[in-house]
């Protein structure tokens, strides 16, 4: 039989969790309802207390845990929010848990879950994505015995968080037109489609994947729960291979579209929220704002929401933040420069060839001592992207020209 989230059971897992939930704002946001000529507010997930909805899900279904289950201990495997809900739950109820991150979990994440779980939670740090991860935790739960507490697949777990829904609803008196929901396993999405169908039926809700993990609209496309090959681990809070088997069915018949933004928009929207807003958010919490514009004409006018879903940012990714940002807009470009073995050819070329507002961010030079020309990597910021063709024609011209590594993905990754 089909599963499917009652709101029923979402309005218990509402009241299971309120002792250690917080009911996040609904807040409007000027800026983007003048952007978009709409009224947009954001359901701001990232101020819950682990800093992300996922201790809703996680705590909803630890807490209705047999006490043999309990006692046994439990298992579960998370790219770092899932993670912190589930350490916090096991602290707050007093239960024994072994936590499975990928080894290239931001250390903000790590930490963020030792400090919750403390003495309570063991965390082992396995493979690159959440599905290595996942694979070792299912492994070590059989071994041991344990009960798994999946991420996303799970009727508590999508009852939780679709008390989500339950608050939005509740925060707003002008019927919803649009909610935007992130999308990674997709219990998100399913919790809010079991309270919208039941209570707010003309809501229209938009899932959003990142274009590096499109695993839901690849599965919805093929009409299949299909497995990705290779994903994209930059947005991590919503990168995985493979969707629920529930949240698919879920979400392929009730879900009103399903799109995917790139990585450097979503990028370009963390800068954006923090530079004008003031607002932190963690790359799968900026994907439904990097989505409006695609949505632009028809949003205009309507009443929308935003699930802003974390702010488990690492402050060191800030940097990559940044390039992926500048790369997405065109205003960061990588060169292999072929410099002469010429005293002045250096200062000829940042004179002569660089545009008045042209800056060189990255410079590698390694010189050839049998060589004509020696090539240098040249990182150059401009103004606006239509400085490149000049500044091109213009290396070209003077002979400095080499490569363009921007459209080669596999030397750029070599040499950059």
């Amino acid at each position: 039989m089909t599963y499917f989230p009652t709101i029923e059971n979402i309005k218990k897992a509402a009241i299971n969790i309120q002792q250690v939930v917080d009911v996040t704002p609904l807040s409007f946001s000027l800026r983007l309802s003048k952007e978009y000529n709409a009224s947009i507010s954001l359901k701001r997930e990232d101020l819950q207390s682990v800093r992300s909805y996922k201790i809703r899900g996680a705590y909803n279904k630890i807490n209705s845990l047999s006490k043999k289950e309990r006692d046994n201990g439990i298992v579960c495997a998370s790219a770092g929010n899932h993670a912190q809900g589930v350490a916090y739950a096991c602290n707050y109820l007093g239960i024994k848990g072994t936590i499975y991150m990928p080894a290239v979990t931001p250390k903000q994440k790590v930490e963020q879950t030792k400090l919750f779980g403390e003495s309570w939670v063991t965390v082992v740090l396995e493979g690159d994505t959440f599905d290595d991860s996942y694979i070792a935790a299912m492994q070590y739960c059989e071994i041991e015995n344990k009960t798994f507490i999946h991420p996303f697949d799970d009727p508590k777990i999508i009852e939780g968080q679709g008390t989500v829904g339950l608050e939005i609803l509740n925060q707003t008196k002008k019927p919803i037109d649009y909610i935007f929901v992130p999308v990674g396993g997709g219990g998100l999405a399913s919790g809010l489609i079991g309270v919208v169908k039941a209570a707010s039926p003309n809501t229209k809700i938009i899932g959003v994947e990142p274009q590096g993990a499109p695993s839901m609209k690849t599965s919805i496309d093929n009409n299949i729960n299909t497995e990705l090959k290779k994903i994209d681990k930059f947005v991590d809070g919503a990168a995985v291979k493979r969707v629920g088997d529930h949240t698919f069915t879920i979400c392929k018949e009730n879900l009103h579209k399903m799109v995917t933004v790139a990585e450097g928009k979503v990028c370009q929207t963390i800068l954006d929220l923090y530079n004008r807003d003031a607002i932190v958010v963690e790359p799968a919490g900026a994907l439904t704002i990097t989505c409006l514009d695609i949505f632009k004409e028809e949003i205009k006018g309507k009443n929308i929401v935003c699930v802003i879903s974390g702010s488990n940012n690492d402050i060191s990714r800030t940097a990559e933040i940044k390039e992926r940002a500048l790369l997405y807009g065109k205003l960061k470009h990588y060169f292999i420069v072929r410099f002469p073995q010429r005293p002045g050819a250096l200062k000829e070329f940042v004179a002569e060839i660089l545009g008045p507002t042209d800056d060189i961010t990255h410079f590698e030079y390694s010189k050839k001592s049998n060589k004509e020309n020696a090539p240098a990597v040249v990182g150059i910021e401009l103004k606006t992207p239509s400085d490149l063709p000049p500044l091109i024609k213009r290396m070209k011209e003077n002979n400095f020209f080499g490569e363009y590594l921007n459209d080669k993905p596999d030397l750029f990754q070599y040499l950059v």
